[in-house]
């Protein structure tokens, strides 16, 4: 049985998700995976992550977990937020580039 994680790490990344959601789907309010699917999805897979609290960035992590539609629209979504989140939540931006560089997920 997997475990919900709720550590401090995941949750700050739950809550990153749900800011570039927002961002794309204020632009792109007719994809064909809706808003409140992919958050609830996006949600979800952290919620199960494999590597917890020890989790890298999505980019660097060697599971994708994401089903192939979901991967390729979050791909886009990251793509797109991406560059905003410096302007509009630049210490969730710094503190994600940070992670993507310092984290390493231990086999």
């Amino acid at each position: 049985m997997m475990q919900i994680n709720t550590g401090p790490i995941i949750t700050e990344e739950k809550a990153l998700i749900q800011i570039m959601i927002q961002l794309y789907y204020q632009k792109h309010p007719t994809e064909t995976i809706g808003y409140q699917e992919m958050l609830d999805y996006a949600l979800q897979r952290l919620s199960l992550c494999r590597f917890g609290e020890q989790k890298t960035t999505c980019k660097k992590c060697p599971v994708h977990c994401y089903q192939k539609n979901y991967r390729e629209q979050m791909k886009k979504i990251m793509r797109y937020s991406g560059p905003y989140m410096l302007y509009r939540h630049p210490i969730f931006a710094l503190k994600h580039y940070y992670r993507q560089f310092t984290r390493t997920i231990k086999r």
